[in-house]
């Protein structure tokens, strides 16, 4: 039989990214209209789901490279009524996303890394860019979706490879072997165009529904 009559060997259609790609993306949140400033949750990034759970509504674009303009969507979360384990998940993404953007090793405790290690807000992530290790969860119907759930910082050996020759390390020699500097801010606020269908609630883990 030829090609067009049996299509056993026929590239699965599956269209994910292979789990544990490093990819260079750039965060947009979209915003969800929810403040809370006790919190710190200001600019009406952070959405409030039906359950009470706020999250940042995360859409990843990647960059660069093979995967370069494809979208992930991923909650990074702040806050769910079940306890503080989707909370401190999101603050252990986010202090992730600052190492890697500003080229910060996670063991390093200077003072200016500490202070890299803060933001004025929500804005200051919107527009960030970062090397991401891709993973894969599922979605609400059961599916595999692909999700960011870390961030590859200075510490991992491919890092100035992905994120290019200019990334910058706090406390000593950059990854690239540049002397160090000052965080950049963080990238404008870039809106890429809407994908075909924005995601709500699917692949939201279960202490979050």
């Amino acid at each position: 039989m030829g090609s067009w009559n049996d299509f056993n060997d026929a590239q699965s259609n599956t269209n994910l990214i292979p789990k544990g790609t490093l990819a260079k993306v750039r965060l947009t949140i979209r915003p969800g209209g929810f403040d809370d400033a006790s919190q710190g949750w200001t600019g009406g990034y952070a959405t409030r789901g039906s359950t009470g759970a706020v999250y940042l509504n995360g859409e990843f674009t990647v960059t660069e490279g093979q995967y370069a303009r494809r979208k992930i969507f991923t909650l990074i979360g702040l806050y769910s009524p079940k306890g503080p384990d989707w909370a401190n998940m999101g603050r252990s993404l986010v202090r992730g996303m600052l190492n890697s953007a500003r080229g910060i090793s996670d063991k390093d405790m200077s003072a200016e890394a500490q202070a890299a290690r803060r933001i004025n807000g929500f804005a200051d992530l919107d527009g960030i860019e970062f090397i991401a290790r891709i993973d894969i969860g599922t979605d609400a119907s059961g599916d595999d979706k692909n999700e960011i759930r870390s961030a590859v910082t200075p510490d991992h050996r491919d890092y100035p490879q992905v994120m290019g020759t200019a990334a910058l390390q706090f406390g000593g020699q950059s990854a690239a072997g540049h002397a160090p500097q000052q965080p950049t801010p963080a990238a404008a606020a870039h809106q890429p165009s809407q994908p075909a269908s924005a995601p709500g609630a699917a692949g939201r883990p279960s202490w979050a529904q």
